[in-house]
């Protein structure tokens, strides 16, 4: 990738190179949210066939952890996919690569590990706080 310290733009074999992996990326994240609104339908379909009294059927709250945690996982991999998608389109108005907060370029390494990013470690940082 380009120098992540100066204001030079990506190069069009950069920019090739990032969509691809940003495309690839969605592909796989759009298959595991297919496979987890499957898994969360089997739950519930399962749980139709018998009659489930969580408080008092020791397999109830079992069932109702296992339906809240693929809810949670479905819901994170849609927040993602989301990214990715904001992630192309900063890619398409130039923007990608550069923090959404102060500006400065987000350093290669970090959008090595996540292609989404948005922000810089240190933006990224303070706002989790």
């Amino acid at each position: 990738m380009s120098d992540s310290s100066g204001d030079a733009a990506f190069t069009p074999a950069e920019r090739e190179t990032i969509r691809e992996r940003l495309v690839a990326e969605r592909a796989g994240t759009s298959a595991r949210i297919a496979a987890l609104n499957r898994e969360f339908d089997e739950i519930v379909a399962a749980n139709a066939l018998v009659a489930v009294d969580d408080e008092h059927d020791p397999e109830g709250s079992s069932t109702a952890f296992e339906r809240a945690h693929v809810a949670s996982l479905l819901a994170q991999a849609r927040d993602h996919l989301t990214a990715l998608d904001e992630a192309l389109e900063r890619l398409d108005r130039d923007d990608y690569g550069r923090c959404a907060v102060c500006g400065e370029r987000i350093p290669a390494e970090r959008l090595d590990v996540r292609p989404a990013a948005d922000t810089c470690v240190r933006c990224a940082g303070a706002r989790s706080h």
